[in-house]
């Protein structure tokens, strides 16, 4: 898929259920990790949850919309809510063997860096996000 200067967009097809690849996309933050799903604690009922990882550190993720089994969005909070920062948007659709999931990540343009950081973020996410979904996959395909 393309990548703008503001957008990122990849898939992947998974052998599995919407509702098994619900379970995993409905976590906040749940892409906050090594290339291997691990569990962060999070809460459900809140629309900000703090995302601790041993080695990436503390995250603030708003989750913005939730559409069982379907659709989930998120937005990455810095350290002030004001500050710009990027949606994340998970899609499963269904395939002739399981789903797909889709992942895009907006708002890069708008993150008020220069263009070489820009760049820098875009080119890593774009990198991390291959990472992710593998790492979805996996998960999904465990018993």
């Amino acid at each position: 898929m393309e990548t703008s200067t503001d957008r990122i967009e990849r898939e992947i097809s998974i052998a599995a259920t919407a509702e098994r690849v619900w379970e995993l996309i409905r976590r906040p933050g749940w892409w906050i990790n090594d290339g291997e799903v691990v569990d962060h604690t999070f809460d459900p009922d809140s629309d900000v949850n703090v995302i601790t990882h041993p080695v990436h550190g503390i995250f603030r993720v708003r989750t913005v919309a939730l559409d069982e089994p379907r659709y989930a969005a998120f937005r990455w909070l810095g350290d002030d809510d004001g500050a710009a920062t990027t949606l994340v948007e998970f899609w499963i659709e269904s395939a002739a063997s399981g789903v797909t999931l889709r992942v895009s990540e907006s708002g890069f343009d708008s993150l008020g860096v220069s263009g070489e950081e820009r760049r820098k973020k875009i080119e890593g996410n774009t990198e991390g996000w291959l990472i992710e979904l593998d790492a979805a996959l996996k998960w999904a395909l465990r018993s």
